[in-house]
């Protein structure tokens, strides 16, 4: 089965959410539509040609956001591999998504709760299920919470500055989710 390549429209499309997204988690609110525009190489009239305003252009991005997260975990192969290293594949997705999970928390850009939960937090929660019933993940814990501090851990690593580039992102958000922040080899300290 052979796809067609995409229209003049879609490529014009793609490069001003593209455009957005790199504008948006950079300069976050003070990002104009003038500023994507000027990063996607588009008249400011063409941005609002294919987003009327700065609402329709973040709800794509959204939309965007979800399926790219959605095909990236999919191709993770979650159910494959053991829940460690599933969690690293799964975390390596949600980071290779990038600037565009940044902005809908910068933006607090809600997606469709039904898409997100579907295509997003329906496989982590089955990851963190099975991880549970083979002992790798703690119990103590429900599936739901642990998927809601994942994604939050993810967004949070992946606002700050510097990056750490996609592999140093992924081990740092692994490492951390899976062993806490204590150093190793450090002993509990009572409190």
């Amino acid at each position: 089965m052979s796809t067609a390549p995409p229209s003049l429209r879609e490529r014009v499309a793609a490069a001003i959410l593209e455009a957005a997204a790199d504008a948006l988690a950079t300069h976050g609110e003070q990002a104009s539509i003038a500023d994507v525009a000027a990063a996607a190489g588009v008249a400011r009239a063409t941005v609002y040609r294919y987003f009327p305003n700065r609402q329709a252009l973040l709800d794509a991005l959204a939309g965007l956001a979800v399926r790219d997260a959605e095909a990236r975990l999919r191709e993770a192969r979650l159910d494959d591999v053991a829940a460690p290293e599933a969690l690293e594949r799964a975390v390596r997705a949600l980071v290779g998504v990038g600037n565009h999970l940044v902005v809908l928390e910068r933006e607090r850009v809600r997606p469709d709760a039904g898409q997100f939960d579907a295509a997003v937090a329906q496989p982590l929660r089955r990851l963190f299920e099975r991880g549970q019933t083979d002992g790798d993940i703690r119990t103590d814990m429900s599936p739901v919470s642990l998927t809601e501090s994942l994604v939050g851990l993810v967004m949070g690593i992946l606002r700050s500055t510097p990056t750490l580039g996609v592999e140093g992102t992924t081990a740092v958000v692994t490492s951390l989710f899976l062993d806490g922040a204590r150093t190793r080899g450090a002993a509990a300290h009572p409190g």
